[in-house]
């Protein structure tokens, strides 16, 4: 765990860097200078864009994080890397020329409720390009076990560039149309920073030669469309689905205020994600089990410890956060709580995604994906128009509970290994006893001031409890090491 801790530990860093960066912009920036029409367009662009990321990638960001260790020689090496720059223009190519003479149509159904929706498609089309290479280049890096600078692209520097661009939205320097227009070339610059960044850890000589494979490989990327879709579309459907189906796109907008404040706590699930990736890749083609077993547990331990804290910050705090911010936005309580439950136990699942991916039961993922897809949809479709943004919310929950349960009891019936054990047990039962203790209690003061006290008192008791039940070894480590530091 040692390369894992150390730049999970630097990844984690940039993550809430990016986080609190985007909190900003989220909570008070966006609110504050864009209308909320404005708002809720921006938020359903990036969350189509994110939609479509998978199809345009090709699933080739999986694909080479599984596959590139299994190469032994530089020909080999370049022949696949190769196959891999160039393999998302099966699907980029045609969606070019549908979305082409199909505009006006496509445009038609994305302005079904909102007609302002409708005249963004190209914006969805080339960010959704963006995203996609960028996650294959960050993939490019992470084989070399150089996840950290790609992780702070990731999470820092298109948050700092929107700040930027809100401000110049605020001096009246840009309009709202503009400020769009300039997301975009952002997101296309955070791509080429990253191709360069890849290439200069492993410059690329183009082979046009038969990669070894293909056909599994090829089958793979395409499987992996289905199965990279459904982070995406777990995270974004709801949104989407609500700027389709509600007649006021601010929904969107308090929406995704709510989603953002429980997002927090998949900050350490995916800065640990970017290392386990290709550890776990290699661990199954090697066939080390025992290693992949201890990596699995550990992992699912060290992670439900972190984001537990972070979900005691944001249940134990959420009340007095909601005081700042503009009230249109408070109405979203339920969100914040219903999405951090189901974030918890994502991570409690520690590198279950990475073994399900890399393993030879990936085609499972294809029926794990479809099975999700339909669910989330088909409960949004019920809920939104009886409960809105808090039916949208319900129906998240449902489908990741659901979703995650089967991978769990799936890897237990084939690899016989399952991530919990008694110190799941303990820090569920510290979580609730925590909540429960804490969560009236309130400070006389200013909110932001009661936000930090109760914040730092949570940090203590936490931290301390879990050093004296032994929870983690790993976390205990990491405790002691900075309490003599």
């Amino acid at each position: 765990m040692g390369i894992v801790l150390n730049q999970s530990f630097k990844n984690t860093v940039s993550t809430y860097a990016g986080f609190g960066i985007g909190a900003i912009n989220t909570l008070f920036l966006y609110t504050n200078f864009l209308t909320d029409k404005y708002y809720g367009l921006v938020a359903f662009l990036l969350s189509a864009a994110n939609i479509m990321m998978p199809f345009m990638a090709f699933g080739v960001h999986n694909a080479i994080i599984k596959y590139y260790s299994t190469f032994k020689t530089k020909n080999s090496i370049n022949s696949f890397l190769t196959l891999m720059l160039f393999l998302p223009f099966v699907f980029i190519i045609p969606a070019f020329f549908i979305g082409l003479f199909s505009y006006e149509g496509i445009s038609n159904l994305l302005s079904n409720e909102n007609n302002i929706a409708g005249n963004y498609l190209w914006h969805i089309f080339v960010l959704a390009i963006a995203m996609a290479y960028f996650e294959i280049f960050f993939a490019w890096s992470k084989v070399q076990l150089k996840t950290v600078f790609g992780n702070l692209m990731k999470e820092i520097f298109h948050r700092v560039a929107t700040m930027m661009l809100l401000f110049l939205v605020y001096l009246d320097w840009l309009s709202a149309e503009q400020f769009i227009i300039a997301l975009v070339v952002v997101y296309v610059v955070r791509m080429l920073i990253m191709k360069f960044y890849a290439y200069s850890v492993r410059f690329p000589k183009l082979r046009f030669e038969t990669v070894t494979g293909f056909s599994s490989i090829l089958k793979y990327a395409l499987l992996m469309i289905v199965a990279g879709s459904v982070a995406m579309l777990i995270l974004d459907i709801d949104k989407f689905m609500i700027g389709l189906m509600l007649e006021n796109i601010e929904q969107v907008a308090y929406y995704s205020v709510a989603i953002f404040i429980a997002t927090v706590i998949a900050v350490p699930q995916r800065s640990m994600h970017q290392i386990m990736m290709p550890l776990t890749a290699k661990y199954l083609n090697d066939k080390d089990m025992s290693s992949l077993e201890d990596l699995y547990k550990r992992s699912s331990i060290s992670l439900l410890v972190v984001s537990g804290f972070i979900f005691l910050l944001i249940i134990l705090n959420i009340n007095e956060l909601y005081k700042i911010l503009p009230e249109e936005f408070t109405g979203g309580l339920f969100v914040v709580l219903i999405v951090s439950l189901a974030k918890l136990y994502d991570n409690s699942l520690g590198n279950n995604n990475a073994i399900l991916f890399n393993s030879d039961y990936y085609k499972m993922v294809l029926f794990f994906g479809v099975l999700l897809a339909v669910l989330a949809i088909v409960l949004n479709f019920i809920f939104i128009p009886i409960y809105g943004i808090e039916g949208s919310a319900f129906a998240t929950f449902l489908a990741i509970m659901v979703y995650n349960t089967i991978k769990i009891v799936f890897v237990r019936q084939k690899l016989n290994m399952q991530p919990f054990s008694i110190s799941t047990f303990k820090t569920v039962v510290l979580l609730t006893l925590i909540t429960l203790a804490m969560y009236f209690w309130e400070f006389p003061f200013h909110p932001i001031i009661n936000i930090a006290l109760k914040s730092g008192v949570i940090l203590i008791v936490y931290f301390w409890l879990v050093l004296k039940l032994n929870i983690s070894e790993d976390i205990s480590i990491q405790i002691k090491k900075y309490l003599k530091f």
